[in-house]
């Protein structure tokens, strides 16, 4: 079934631990990830990522095009798990796409959602819950994340909210 499943929570809460073990028992997985490497600590944070899930998925990278990425994953892909939607966010903010909650990368991955190609379940963090930010910027990005997390929502099936490794199903 071409469901869509949103796992949301904070930093380290078991969020993508989480969707691995949803996708764990389908036979054809897709892992889109969206994370660069640009960093020693980023390196590191990627090659847990992928110690964690095992060789049985085909495994995408796609930091800004995540409806191309999508359109492209083989036909006989029946599951994809695509950690993480706010990591995707600050790589378009990061090359000046969104100057103000919208850009043509973010309606084109909303439009795909309309129909998924297969069962998606979209890793996203909840960073609206702590101080608000000093500066514009920053209060942009939570802001547009908050929006984002709220379409994905409102199109999913499920909503799961992680916190401290335990996977609340809240829709």
């Amino acid at each position: 079934m071409k469901r869509i499943t949103l796992v949301t929570g904070g930093s380290r809460s078991g969020k993508s631990k989480h969707a691995l073990e949803l996708a764990a028992s389908y036979h054809n997985k897709a892992f889109i990830a969206t994370a660069e490497a640009t960093d020693d600590e980023m390196r590191a944070r990627i090659e847990r990522h992928r110690r964690e899930r095992d060789s049985s998925y085909l495994t995408v990278e796609e930091p800004v095009n995540l409806a191309m990425a999508l359109k492209a994953l083989p036909e006989e892909t029946e599951v994809a798990v695509l950690d993480c939607i706010t990591v995707w966010l600050g790589n378009l903010f990061y090359r000046e796409k969104i100057t103000d909650e919208t850009c043509p990368e973010i309606d084109a991955f909303l439009d795909i959602l309309e129909a998924p190609p297969c069962h998606l379940i979209l890793v996203t963090n909840e960073i609206g819950m702590g101080v608000i930010p000093a500066d514009g910027a920053t209060r942009l990005f939570r802001d547009t994340a908050g929006s984002i997390n709220q379409m994905l929502a409102e199109r999913a099936h499920e909503v799961i909210f992680s916190v401290s490794g335990i996977p609340m199903r809240i829709k």
